[in-house]
């Protein structure tokens, strides 16, 4: 009787070990399956406000070339009034309008109304 005592004093030694290391490992995998859910919320949450910037910066990117454009153009044009004041008839439009210069005998009306 002494044996059989051992014996099942031994197996409920080894059923115990075996259901504390089953608990342990079930602990383990809970623990690693709620890691990787934790990591997937974070990635997912992180991707979505990545997602928003990008968003951001592509609008900013396409306000930014319609600036350039418009630039561009005010370059253009003033390239344009650069080459139009050297000529000959926007000297003589100056000349009028904003010193009051004239060509010899040429004789100019002004409007009465005007000075009212």
């Amino acid at each position: 009787m002494a044996t059989r005592y051992k014996r099942n004093t031994r197996t409920r030694r080894a059923t115990k070990a075996k259901y504390k290391s089953s608990i342990h490992n079930r602990l383990g995998l809970m623990l690693a399956g709620i890691a990787v859910i934790l990591l997937t919320v974070v990635v997912f949450i992180r991707s979505v406000s990545l997602y928003q910037k990008l968003n951001q910066y592509e609008s900013r990117i396409e306000s930014l070339q319609s600036q350039i454009e418009d630039e561009e153009k005010r370059t253009e044009e003033i390239a344009e009034f650069e080459k139009y004041t050297t000529t000959r008839k926007y000297i003589e439009e100056v000349a009028k309008e904003k010193l009051g210069l004239v060509y010899p005998g040429e004789i100019i009306f002004k409007d009465e109304d005007a000075g009212r």
